[in-house]
């Protein structure tokens, strides 16, 4: 029994191309998620669109929603923060905190209608010392 070279590279081909195919389509996948996964990180998806309350060793307190606010806190103001509510195992205590300073962080507006050079404020972020 003779097998030609030529009849068992047609059948090498197709079983490379039905492996192949699923293998780069997955590769591809996976790097797409990793590139979201690393936008989102770096935007700080859940606290976008938030006043962002950290402590002195960079952990956050609370987050409260821009739109609710009418003024932002500035340096020097004391705020009552709610933190981690009442209980054995929480890590911030309600109680009053001091504001030591405020950062702004804008991105560029992204839609048609909007003005040359057009920003908008997406976080802010209150460094803050416990007074308590």
């Amino acid at each position: 029994m003779r097998i030609e070279i030529s009849h068992i590279t047609a059948y090498t081909s197709l079983i490379g191309f039905i492996i192949g195919l699923p293998t780069v389509i997955a590769t591809y996948y996976q790097s797409f998620k990793g590139r979201e996964e690393a936008r989102e990180a770096r935007d700080g998806l859940h606290s976008r669109n938030c006043l962002e309350f950290v402590s002195e060793d960079g952990n956050t307190i609370n987050l409260v929603p821009l739109e609710t606010l009418h003024t932002l806190p500035r340096p020097g103001d004391v705020v009552l923060l709610p933190g981690d509510g009442i209980g054995s195992d929480v890590r911030f205590i309600p109680g009053a905190y001091r504001i030591d300073r405020i950062e702004h962080i804008y991105a560029p507006v992204n839609i048609k209608s909007a003005r040359p050079r057009e920003a908008r404020l997406t976080k802010a972020v209150a460094q803050v010392v416990s007074l308590g």
